[in-house]
C-alpha cells in the first residue's frame, strides 16, 4: 500500500472515530420557575419524605417498614409478609408494569420528568451545585476558570455535600434491611457488617456517581426506557410540543414589532429552551427520545411569551395529533380516551382491586403439616396405628396467639401430646403431634385426615389443612 492510501486510509478511519465517539458536552442547565417546576420540586420532597423518613417511624415496638432478610420476614407497618407471599411481590411488579403502560399511552414519560429516582437525585445534586457555584453562567465561567484557590475551594464544599448526601442515601437505603437505630449505632463505632458496608457504600457511591456526574447520560444512553418508549407513543399521546406553525419562522425582535408583517412567527429564538432543559436537547426540532417530559421548557417559553405580550403555549403538553388539527383541551381530552387506554385502565383497576381485596383478607395463620420422614406407620399399645406429623404454625399477625389443635377424618382418630400451642407475634414455631387411630379405621394405605388450627382468642382464624395417613 502506497504512503498516499495509508493516510487516506488512516485519515478516514480518524472521521469515522469521530463520528462514533462524540465528546461530552457538559449540560448546566439553567433555573427556571414556573408551574411545572413547582411540581417537580413538589415531587422532590414528597418522594425524598418518604424514603428519608419512613424508615425512622415506629410500629408497634419495631420499625414501620423493615425488610429483615435474617429472619425472613418483610414486615409494612401492620402487615408481615413471609417467604411464602412472594406472590404478592409479582402482582405488585405486575400494577408497576400496567401503570407505566397506562401513564406512557395518556402523557408520554411523565414518570421521568418529575418521579424518576435518577431526576430527583439529580435535581437535589444541581441544587447544591447551584447554591455552591452561583448560577448557569457562574458555573460555566468556573469550569473554563484555571484551577486555583477559590476554584478548589468551590468544588471542594461542593463535592463534600454531593459526599455527604450520597452517604446519607446509602445509609438510609440499607436502614430498610437493617434496623435504622441498630445500624446507626454500628456506623458510629463503625461496626457494621460485611455486607451493610458493601451496601452503604455501593449505594452510595452510585448514587454520587449518577446525579453528580453522569446526570443527562444515564437518561440518554443506560436507561432502557429512553429506547423503547416509542412503541409505546402515538400520535394521541400527551408529550412536550412546540407549535412549529405558530412559531415559525422563528427569530429575534423588539416587543412591539410587528414581527408578523416581518413574516416571522411567535418564537423570538432566545434558546432558553435548550438552556433549561436537562438533557440539552431543542425541544424546536421535534419529539426526541432524549425528551424526559419535564416541561422546564414550557415554563421558560411561557415566561418569554408573557413578557412579549404572545399568547402562552408556544411550547405545551400536547398531541400530534392536536397540534395538526388545531384541537383544544376538550378535543384532546376525549382523544386520549382510547380503547387502549380503556383497556390497560381497566386491566389496572382490576389488579389493583385484587390486590387490595387480597391484602385486606390476608390470612393471620398459616399451618403447614409435615410428615415425619423417619416413621411413616407403626403398631403402638392396643393395637393403635401412630402417625407422626410436624406442624409448622405461622403466626402472621402482630398479637401474640394460642391455638388449639384438633383432628378428624377416620373414626375414632385421636390426638397424643399437646393440644394447645402457643406462638409469638410475627414468629413461627415447629410441633410434633402423634395421630392415632385404630387399624379398622381406614383402608390399607393413604387416608386423608384433617388438623384443624384456631386460635383460642378468636375463632375466626382458623385454618383446615389436609394431611395423609398411612395404615400399613
Amino acid at each position: 500500500m502506497s504512503a498516499e492510501s495509508r493516510t487516506l486510509t488512516s485519515a478516514s478511519q480518524e472521521s469515522l472515530e469521530a463520528s462514533l465517539y462524540e465528546a461530552r458536552q457538559k449540560i448546566h442547565p439553567r433555573a427556571v420557575s414556573g408551574i411545572f417546576a413547582s411540581w417537580r420540586w413538589i415531587f422532590v420532597w414528597v418522594t425524598q419524605l418518604v424514603f428519608y423518613g419512613v424508615c425512622w417511624l415506629p410500629w408497634n415496638g419495631r420499625q414501620a417498614v423493615l425488610f429483615d432478610l435474617v429472619e425472613r420476614k418483610f414486615y409494612i407497618f401492620g402487615l408481615v409478609f413471609w417467604p411464602q407471599d412472594v406472590f404478592w411481590l409479582a402482582v405488585l411488579l405486575i400494577i408497576s408494569a400496567y401503570s407505566l403502560f397506562l401513564f406512557t399511552a395518556i402523557a408520554g414519560r411523565l414518570w421521568c420528568g418529575y418521579a424518576c429516582p435518577q431526576t430527583v437525585y439529580t435535581s437535589m445534586f444541581i441544587w447544591i451545585e447551584k447554591l455552591v457555584e452561583g448560577d448557569r453562567n457562574a458555573r460555566i465561567k468556573l469550569d473554563g476558570a484555571p484551577m486555583g484557590g477559590a476554584k478548589l475551594a468551590r468544588r471542594a464544599v461542593k463535592y463534600g455535600l454531593w459526599v455527604a448526601l450520597a452517604l446519607w442515601t446509602g445509609f438510609t437505603f440499607v436502614g430498610y434491611f437493617t434496623p435504622i437505630k441498630t445500624l446507626a449505632s454500628s456506623l458510629a463505632s463503625l461496626s457494621l457488617g460485611p455486607w451493610e458496608w458493601f451496601w452503604f457504600l455501593f449505594y452510595g457511591g452510585f448514587t454520587y456517581l449518577m446525579a453528580g456526574h453522569l446526570r443527562e447520560q444515564v437518561c440518554l444512553y443506560m436507561c432502557p426506557y429512553a429506547r423503547f418508549q416509542g412503541v409505546m407513543f402515538d400520535p394521541d399521546t400527551l408529550t412536550v410540543t412546540y407549535d412549529g406553525e405558530r412559531g415559525e419562522p422563528r427569530g429575534t425582535r423588539r416587543k412591539g414589532d410587528d414581527y408578523k408583517a416581518a413574516g416571522k412567527g411567535d418564537c423570538v429564538d432566545c434558546d432558553l429552551c435548550v438552556a433549561v432543559c436537562p438533557t440539552g436537547i431543542d425541544i424546536r426540532k421535534g419529539l426526541q427520545y432524549e425528551c424526559i417530559g419535564c416541561a422546564a421548557c414550557i415554563d421558560a417559553c411561557d415566561q418569554v411569551m408573557a413578557k412579549m405580550d404572545y399568547p402562552k403555549g408556544l411550547i405545551r403538553y400536547s398531541t400530534e395529533n392536536a397540534i395538526a388539527e388545531h384541537w383544544g383541551w376538550k378535543e384532546i381530552v376525549a382523544h386520549i380516551v382510547r380503547p387502549r387506554v380503556v383497556l390497560y385502565s381497566a386491566i389496572l383497576g382490576l389488579i389493583v382491586l385484587a390486590f387490595a381485596w387480597g391484602l385486606a383478607t390476608k390470612a393471620s395463620l398459616r399451618v403447614d403439616v409435615i410428615r415425619d420422614r423417619g416413621t411413616l406407620a407403626r403398631e403402638v399399645e392396643d393395637g393403635l396405628i401412630e402417625n407422626v406429623f410436624r406442624l409448622q404454625v405461622m403466626n402472621v399477625s402482630e398479637t401474640p396467639h394460642r391455638y388449639a389443635v384438633t383432628v378428624n377424618g377416620l373414626d375414632k382418630i385421636d390426638l397424643v401430646g399437646e393440644r394447645i400451642f402457643e406462638v409469638p407475634a410475627a414468629a413461627a414455631r415447629g410441633f410434633v403431634v402423634s395421630v392415632r387411630v385404630p387399624p379398622e379405621a381406614g383402608k390399607t394405605g393413604s387416608n386423608t385426615i384433617y388438623f384443624d388450627v384456631k386460635s383460642m382468642a378468636d375463632q375466626q382464624v382458623a385454618v383446615h389443612e389436609k394431611a395423609i395417613f398411612i395404615i400399613p
